[in-house]
Parts: C-alpha cells; sequence; structure tokens
C-alpha cells in the first residue's frame, strides 16, 4: 500500500478566503489519498513565503520520506515553492512527489512548472520596477492610486479568464496536458491572448492559474 506523507503550507490568513488555507489542502490530500487507496503516515505545516527556501517542516517531510521509503503529498505544486533552484533541490532529495490536483505529474513536468513559475515571476519584477520607474520621472506620487489600479488590472484580469474557461474545458475534453498542448489548442481555435497574439505555455499557466485561483 502507497503512503503519504502530506505537506501543507500557507503564507497568509487571507489565503484561507482564497480556498487555499489549511484546511483546503488538507482536504485536496486526503480526498486523493481516499481515492488511491493510500495512507497518510504524518502531516507537516509550514507558514512562510512562497519565495524562501529554508522551510524546517518541509526538511522533517522529506527525511521522514527517505526513512519510510513514503511519498511527499502536497494539494499544488505552488504549494512548495516558485523557486526554480528550490524545486531543483527538491527534486534532488530522490523522493517521491505527487501533487493533488496533477497526480499524473512526473518529476520532468514539476520541473518545466518551476520554470515557467520563475521566469514569470522575474517578468513580474521587471515589469513593477520599470511602471514604477516611468510613474516616478513623470511625478507621480505612488501609493493608494497605484494600489487601486493594480485591483482593477488584477480584476479585468480574472474577467479575461473567466471567458476564456469553457474553451479550457473543451481543451482537457479533446486530452490536452501540458501546456504546449494547451497553447496549441486555444491559438488553433482562434482564441487570442490579452495582446492578442498566440499562445504560448507561460500564457496558458498564467491562465490556469487565473481560473485555479479564482
Amino acid at each position: 500500500m502507497t503512503e503519504f506523507v502530506v505537506y501543507l503550507r500557507v503564507s497568509t490568513g487571507k489565503q484561507e478566503i482564497s480556498g487555499l488555507g489549511i484546511d483546503a489542502q488538507r482536504e485536496a490530500v486526503c480526498r486523493y489519498a481516499d481515492q488511491v487507496g493510500a495512507t497518510i503516515l504524518a502531516e507537516f505545516v509550514e507558514t512562510e513565503s512562497g519565495a524562501k527556501s529554508n522551510r524546517p517542516q518541509l526538511a522533517k517531510a522529506l527525511s521522514l520520506c527517505k526513512r519510510s521509503k513514503a511519498t511527499l503529498l502536497i494539494a499544488r505544486l505552488d504549494r512548495l515553492s516558485r523557486s526554480l533552484s528550490f524545486v531543483a533541490l527538491l527534486l534532488d532529495a530522490n523522493v517521491e512527489i505527487k501533487c493533488a490536483d496533477m497526480p499524473e505529474a512526473n518529476r520532468l513536468l514539476l520541473q518545466m512548472l518551476a520554470v515557467f513559475s520563475e521566469h514569470e515571476r522575474q517578468m513580474i519584477r521587471d515589469r513593477t520596477k520599470a511602471a514604477l520607474a516611468a510613474a516616478k520621472s513623470r511625478g507621480v506620487e505612488l501609493g493608494a492610486y497605484g494600489k487601486v489600479l493594480a485591483a482593477k488590472n488584477r480584476s479585468e484580469a480574472l474577467a479575461r479568464a473567466e471567458t476564456l474557461r469553457p474553451w479550457v474545458v473543451q481543451a482537457q475534453a479533446a486530452g490536452c496536458c501540458s501546456l504546449a498542448e494547451y497553447a496549441e489548442f486555444l491559438t488553433a481555435n482562434g482564441c487570442a491572448t490579452s495582446n492578442g497574439g498566440k499562445w504560448h505555455p507561460m500564457t496558458v499557466k498564467r491562465l490556469l492559474d487565473r481560473l485555479t485561483n479564482a
């Protein structure tokens, strides 16, 4: 019988509201364990920023996995980290990993998703830095207005993502699994990106993340 060591993680209380909190993660991993008839040996809970790789609870979970030859089970890949280097270190630990929301994911796919996440994080940093610098050069007073504008942009992005949800469902029904397959399907069916261009794995990932977190 398969044995799981569960790793749960949150960074802020807001995740409880968004559905990414401890209770939601615990329900997801327990449901998956029941589906595959596995046993949960232990549960480790971590609270900290996803950008940090110093996680004592994860270290304990990995240690138990090695000693008991168990599989590390998480609710979602981003519960581990959006850092490419950190995921690489995790995979080097030679511990089997399962994601309850993506049980078919193998080590290569985990690495690919981490690459996309890391690239997206860097692009966001660069765009934010450039936008703030441009605004400051025009004499714009940064602060409350910037927060309102950011909230408006997020709302518009989520609204557009919802209009594409039916196409994502069709892509899944058509057998699309990889980000590249989703990109090819959306482009072939005339679904333009927000910039009016073709879909790429990274833009597909952003779309799927928004739909998942909506």
